[in-house]
């Protein structure tokens, strides 16, 4: 038998086909087994224990999915509220002032001017 990594998850193909089995056992009337780890009560104990998982999981994932939609939220009106400052700052005090430069912006005199560029001439 070979190693388990238990560091990966299941394929659902294999928890699926492990659950047919476990429903299947339960139609053997006959089934009884000395090795603690496959009795019956003890299969139906982890396969309890999987589906509570399973479901906090479940619920787990759909808190942080709650959860990051309001942090994006968040951050996109705060973002927006910065904007909404900035286009105050220059509308008040001009695009060339110090307080523009302040909160980020660039100031208007230290913009640099386009300039042509120089065309190379091919050497024919």
């Amino acid at each position: 038998m070979s190693i388990q990594d238990k560091t990966r998850r299941l394929r659902p193909q294999n928890i699926s086909q492990d659950i047919d089995s476990f429903h299947g056992l339960q139609t053997v009337s006959t089934y009884n087994t000395t090795r603690a780890d496959a009795s019956t009560a003890k299969l139906q104990e982890v396969y309890q224990a999987m589906l509570i998982s399973q479901q906090t999981e479940t619920e787990k994932l759909a808190l942080y999915r709650a959860a990051s939609d309001a942090a994006r939220l968040a951050e996109w009106e705060f973002h927006n509220a910065v904007l909404a400052m900035k286009e105050v700052v220059r509308g008040q005090y001009g695009s060339d002032s110090d307080e523009a430069q302040a909160v980020g912006l660039k100031k208007k005199s230290d913009r640099k001017r386009p300039s042509r560029k120089k065309s190379v001439a091919s050497a024919t």
